[in-house]
């Protein structure tokens, strides 16, 4: 995940268009993995004190999809070593 971490969604188009499913497959961690990081810094904004608006979910909401998103993320991970698709 670390390798995407300045990623943008925008920059996962074209290999979401791929007839490759490798790529394809790049592009769905590479989303995943910009959500996750993008959520996470949310979270340690509210954890600061430093959001910039009243989140309308409860935290545990919150903390149920940054887990479920991590687990996917490990799923992706060890799938791709499993398919030998290069992350």
């Amino acid at each position: 995940m670390e390798t995407y971490r300045q990623a943008e969604l925008r920059d996962t188009v074209s290999l979401m268009n791929s007839t490759d499913y490798k790529e394809r497959f790049k592009a769905e961690y590479m989303q995943v993995c910009v959500r996750y990081q993008k959520l996470k810094a949310m979270l340690d904004k509210w954890d600061e004190g430093k959001l910039n608006f009243q989140p309308t979910c409860p935290r545990g909401i919150y903390n149920f999809q940054i887990r479920a998103m991590a687990d996917y993320i490990s799923s992706l991970e060890a799938r791709a070593a499993i398919e030998d698709i290069e992350l």
